[in-house]
């Protein structure tokens, strides 16, 4: 979504545009100290109390007011995030039947008027009466904040939706919602107007049928997004987002089958796609190394359970540099891992450096392999189902539970011993990737302290191109990274020095999905951006101790302390060039500084593609809808419409004024919904197989409306 930058940041363009600088005088008489002291004392006095505010201030809010009253602390925001927020939950509550084993297919259906129905085969909601609350299970599900079968009442042993707010929450923030219950042979129904009950549970009549299902009419006066220009537009369900996560829910869940129909006449009627995968994430390994040159086929895949803790990994080796591993836990995407990943990781790292010792790859002499030595270019999942998982913040992106570690540990320590003695051709192939991968870590690192050398010799560590600003506070600081040295010279000039630096980048930077490592040390641009930014890693030393590691794909060990500024923001011409520069950029940026990008710090710019005037009214349009609408005011006669291809056709006041400056420009952060997604769309759009990168083009081509060539 693009968002008008207002208040902080335009507020420190004012204030700091000056810069006034306040200077302490620590010289002071003593007359001058004791009148600061009786000035302090008096700012400490009690502040008086208001009669006005008293019990009757208080305010109460019941039943699912509060979710509708501040709906972002339920699902984090009103836009298109947290329109498709409501999906999931409902999607949630049908997969942990399937989790309980009483469900495999689900319905999920977009349908003509925008809302959205959800139907499983599982058991359906139970209809009888929660002595509790004196309804029906089923509505006391619906609008009952923390109600539900997920807190050791026996209804699940293993659940994704731990909090039992996510049928209500959907309620809350719908406009209409129906829900039928297919149980016991007969057909129950109910419906919600804005969370409340419409009526009592009904009775419709006799069934074959088993399940639930629920259809929902998102609440527009909750849920809208927001132009360039300010103005509310209703948003929609997009049929990328929800495939994605929901073919994530099918591979996570061996044999569910997961259907996604969109009935919408203005976006495809008809349009419907299956997930169903009997090999599960063996199958998702597969689909995420479909563009990628294996050394081993089929991938690694192994399941078992051990004191009620189902551990299940696959993993495969690839030719490429970066490590693709993602974590679950009862379906849910650990971004931060947790005790199950790091499991994982400790026996992989044991098993491959004993069987290495052992076939004689490593000598007794030579250094052991280490983990990231061993995971470059590996593509593993990890999925574990745990009763009772603790997660470590409100985000449930880190497992907590210490006893998982050593489940996950023993059961991949003994099941990947066992594929490596059994498979010594593919083993020993693996083996020679990872001896390749710690030779090029050592040659990287000596590449790396030569750069150091280098820059210590020219005088610091900051490169020549980079304009920097004055300000050292990288919260207030943002950094513009733009094609070519013209366009640099004019975003120097326009720029405000308090605050933002310029760094020019010299033609298409180096491609970092196709090489190794260490070549990114040799590349001058990319090297300057690594010194410019302040890409830093921070690594654990064998004694406790830390010391500064080097740049590798995918690690998370960024030191965002390091980071000299929060905004990271590209700034490309609108032309072919431009949009592969822009591409190039965000591929370094995913795959070697990940943090920066997982933190909200990169952002796109969004500078004008037409410049209108008539007389002296001048108006910047961004894109063709607002340039026709600019037009129908002014008229035909005597408008001077300018095309801009190049930052660099524009003045230096230009572009302040249009793409610079925090009151008036339009930025587009760049976040990452589906990490695993997005690794598959870098590595099909930037790495070395051709025919699925012409497949993905032939088939998205129509979506092109305006091509600059």
């Amino acid at each position: 979504m693009a968002n008008k930058e207002q208040g902080t940041v335009a507020a420190l363009t004012e204030d700091d545009s000056e810069n006034k600088v306040e200077v302490t005088d620590t010289a002071n008489t003593s007359s001058e100290g004791e009148a600061k002291a009786s000035e302090a004392s008096e700012s400490m006095a009690p502040v008086p109390i208001s009669a006005e505010y008293n019990a009757s201030a208080i305010d109460v809010l019941e039943g699912l007011e509060a979710v509708r009253l501040r709906p972002g602390m339920y699902i984090g925001t009103t836009g298109p995030r947290g329109l498709h927020h409501l999906v999931w939950e409902i999607v949630d509550n049908a997969v942990d039947e399937a989790l309980a084993g009483h469900c495999n297919k689900i319905d999920i259906t977009i349908n003509e008027d925008e809302s959205c129905t959800v139907q499983d085969n599982g058991r359906g909601i139970p209809t009888d009466i929660v002595e509790k609350t004196g309804k029906s299970a089923v509505e006391t599900v619906f609008t009952v904040l923390h109600a539900g079968g997920k807190f050791g009442g026996g209804g699940y042993k293993v659940s994704g939706g731990l909090h039992g707010v996510g049928a209500s929450v959907v309620n809350a923030l719908s406009e209409r919602l129906e829900v039928e219950v297919y149980r016991l042979g007969r057909v129950h129904r109910q419906v919600y107007l804005r969370g409340d009950a419409d009526g009592l549970l009904q009775v419709l009549g006799e069934t074959d049928l088993q399940g639930t299902k629920v259809t929902f009419w998102p609440d527009e006066l909750i849920f809208h997004d927001i132009n360039e220009d300010n103005e509310r537009l209703k948003i929609f369900f997009e049929w990328d987002v929800l495939a994605t996560r929901l073919r994530e829910m099918a591979f996570l869940n061996k044999g569910l089958c997961i259907v996604l129909t969109d009935n919408r006449s203005t976006k495809g009627a008809g349009k419907s796609e299956t997930y169903h995968y009997a090999g599960g994430i063996s199958s998702y390994v597969e689909y995420l190394n479909e563009t990628r040159d294996v050394l081993h086929k089929p991938p690694i895949y192994f399941e078992q359970r051990t004191n009620d803790i189902t551990a299940e990994c696959s993993l495969q080796w690839t030719t490429l540099y970066s490590e693709s591993v993602y974590s679950f836990v009862n379906n849910i995407n650990t971004h931060d891992g947790g005790t199950h990943l790091t499991g994982f990781r400790n026996a992989l790292t044991r098993v491959v450096n004993e069987y290495a010792k052992k076939t004689n790859i490593l000598k007794e002499s030579d250094d052991r392999f280490t983990g990231e030595d061993i995971r470059e270019g590996m593509t593993a999942i990890i999925s574990v189902k745990v009763p009772d998982p603790q997660f470590e913040g409100q985000t449930k992106e880190r497992l907590g539970n210490r006893e998982v570690q050593g489940v996950v540990q023993g059961i991949a320590a003994e099941r990947l011993a066992d594929w490596l003695e059994l498979n010594p051709k593919p083993a020993k192939d693996i083996l020679m990737k990872v001896l390749q991968s710690k030779q090029a870590r050592e040659a990287a690192q000596k590449a790396k302290q030569t750069v150091r050398r280098q820059s210590a010799l020219s005088g610091g560590g900051l490169p020549g191109k980079l304009a920097d600003c004055s300000d050292k506070d990288p919260e207030k600081c943002e950094v513009f990274l733009v094609e070519g040295d013209s366009a640099g010279g004019s975003a120097k000039q326009g720029r405000d020095r308090s605050f933002q630096a310029i760094l020019p980048l010299r033609g298409k930077i180096l491609n970092v999905e196709r090489v190794q490592p260490s070549r990114i040390y040799d590349n001058n641009e990319v090297q300057a951006m690594i010194q410019a930014l302040g890409l830093v890693v921070t690594e654990q030393d064998e004694d406790g101790g830390k010391s500064t590691g080097m740049l590798r794909p995918n690690a998370l060990n960024l030191d965002l302390s390091k980071l000299r500024y929060h905004k990271v923001i590209i700034m490309t011409d609108a032309d072919v060039d431009g949009s592969h520069i822009r591409t190039l950029l965000l591929t370094f940026l995913f795959r070697y500084a990940r943090p920066v990008v997982d933190n909200g710090y990169v952002y796109i710019a969004q500078p004008p593609l037409f410049k209108v005037s008539k007389g002296k009214r001048v108006e910047y349009c961004y894109n063709e809808h607002k340039l026709e609408a600019v037009l129908a005011e002014m008229g035909d006669k005597g408008v001077d419409i300018q095309r801009y291809k190049g930052l660099g056709e524009m003045m230096a006041e230009q572009l302040w004024e249009t793409t610079m400056n925090p009151a008036t420009r339009t930025l587009k952060q760049v976040t990452i919904e589906d990490a695993s997604e997005a690794d598959h769309i870098f590595d099909l759009l930037m790495g070395e197989s051709v025919a699925p990168r012409k497949e993905f083009i032939e088939k998205n081509s129509h979506l092109v409306a305006h091509l600059d060539v």
